[in-house]
């Protein structure tokens, strides 16, 4: 059960493009399914102020619960990279001295990917003590750094904030209504009808969740970048569909991304 003084905080996660990764091959930046708590937090933390080199502090306690309102769609995004001065590409590994050398033979280009999640929308849950959250949702609408999805080119739609919440994680995260945009909630009424409720699938911290995730931020700092482990329980919660009436073209109950709006599409 949580404190008396305890509180979640929700944000709405909603943008063109997503990219949380966990792991950074050389060649290849992954995104998971839906955002990471050190992406999460990245972004609290930015919005609070602190530098990459900064301790993170109370952002340590905090625990975290993610729903998916929209799961979006992979979006794989090819680059090459090579020298502007037309020299050989350095090697992944350093030499015995600690410096990279040439490829051997001479490698001019290189092919990397990044993936991306495009039009998902998530709403996540942050819990802990009410004056450490308070802080951060007033950072959140004046962040001290630009906020960003995961990636630092993934910019996020208004609103983020949705507001403090009582109760546990799984709480809030059940009584908060969907969030889905605009035409996804067209599409589903159109294939199932105006339902008052839905289920959707959400993933919350608990010491006593059969699945283990890398991605409990230690330190941001460049050079003692640091990760642990939690432990999460996957599960569905039944929210409420908030639909209108009448449904529109328009009807994006928070204002989000909609590329057609101008158009009257």
């Amino acid at each position: 059960m949580p404190s008396q003084d305890e509180r979640v905080l929700l944000l709405r996660l909603a943008g063109p493009l997503q990219s949380w990764g966990e792991r950074t091959p050389f060649n290849r930046r992954e995104t998971r399914a839906e955002p990471t708590k050190s992406g999460v937090v990245g972004l609290l933390a930015a919005a609070a102020g602190k530098r990459r080199e900064d301790p993170l502090g109370d952002l340590l306690g905090l625990r975290m619960g993610v729903r998916v309102d929209q799961e979006g769609t992979l979006l794989r995004d090819y680059h090459t990279v090579s020298d502007y001065r037309d020299r050989p590409l350095l090697r992944v590994g350093v030499s015995a001295k600690g410096t990279q050398l040439p490829t051997s033979p001479a490698k001019r280009t290189h092919i990397t990917y990044r993936f991306y999640l495009q039009d998902a929308v998530f709403v996540a849950a942050i819990a802990g003590p009410e004056e450490i959250l308070s802080s951060l949702a007033h950072a959140v609408t004046h962040p001290a750094f630009p906020l960003a999805l995961g990636r630092r080119s993934c910019t996020p739609t208004q609103p983020v904030l949705l507001g403090m919440r009582t109760g546990s994680l799984i709480e809030a995260l059940t009584e908060e209504p969907w969030h889905a945009g605009g035409a996804a909630r067209r599409a589903f009424a159109r294939e199932r009808g105006r339902l008052a409720r839905i289920d959707r699938p959400v993933t919350v911290e608990d010491p006593a969740g059969d699945d283990v995730v890398n991605d409990e931020p230690v330190s941001f700092d460049p050079l003692d970048r640091r990760y642990t482990t939690r432990r999460v329980r996957h599960t569905y919660v039944s929210i409420p569909t908030n639909y209108r009436d009448p449904i529109t073209r328009n009807d994006d109950d928070q204002g989000g991304h909609d590329p057609f709006a101008l158009l009257g599409w």
